[in-house]
């Protein structure tokens, strides 16, 4: 599993440069045009960026595999849809419309280690959450478990997650909105951290800003406006 930031094209310089910074990585340039892979400074990348040159931008989910094919028939059979087919890619979207790609599996195995800064926390960028309006939570944790064949768990009222199995950059974090009128899922990153204050303040100062602040985690917007999250979980195990 890795993740892309879908950036408006007339932000996406500035927002390559919040992102390098904010997780210690260097931009280089991805097998497509429009791409950009954040290399980290140890194990295999994980994070993306993508020109967008429609719509307000987001975040999606790339699901590796040795079968692309394979694994989109399953998708389509678990309840998903296969939009179409791009470059080294199948474009598709699970059953609460979360869009997603299916893509080829080159080895990588190597989970970045968390990373230390000068204030004293340590932080790590390793959970796409996925926002599911209230009708569509249960089939949606029932796909995504389905799909990648890890089992979902209880994460407090109204969450669901899918443990990683070892070497695995990113978890499922799966969160059922209050509001039915939301739509389709959608999705964000979020940051594992030791001291979500000391955390939100580096980034403010490369230019994020808080939208909400709760006792477990702090909802920010980076410079492009793009929602992230910084919780209260151990950057080396995930957990609370």
């Amino acid at each position: 599993m890795t993740a892309s930031l879908d950036v408006p094209v007339d932000r996406f310089e500035p927002e390559c440069r919040f992102w390098e910074a904010v997780t210690a990585t260097e931009s280089s340039p991805g097998p497509e045009v429009e791409s950009t892979i954040l290399v980290p400074g140890t194990g295999d990348a994980y994070l993306w960026m993508q020109r967008a040159t429609t719509g307000p931008g987001g975040c999606h989910l790339d699901v590796h595999t040795d079968d692309p094919a394979g694994l989109a028939e399953t998708a389509v059979g678990l309840g998903g849809r296969v939009e179409h087919q791009a470059p080294g890619a199948l474009v598709a979207r699970s059953p609460a419309g979360l869009p997603f790609r299916v893509v080829a599996w080159h080895g990588e195995q190597r989970r970045p280690l968390p990373q230390a800064w000068p204030e004293g926390q340590r932080s790590l960028v390793d959970q796409l959450c996925v926002d599911i309006p209230p009708d569509a939570f249960g089939g949606e944790c029932d796909f995504w478990a389905e799909l990648t064949g890890w089992e979902h768990r209880a994460g407090g009222p109204g969450f669901r997650y899918l443990p990683r199995p070892a070497g695995m950059p990113l978890r499922l974090l799966l969160q059922r909105l209050d509001d039915p009128r939301a739509g389709s899922a959608r999705s964000h990153l979020d940051l594992a951290c030791s001291d979500v204050a000391g955390e939100c303040r580096r980034h403010e100062a490369v230019g994020a800003t808080v939208a909400y602040e709760g006792r477990v985690w702090t909802t920010l917007h980076d410079p492009a406006g793009l929602v992230y999250c910084i919780p209260r979980r151990d950057p080396d195990t995930g957990t609370l």
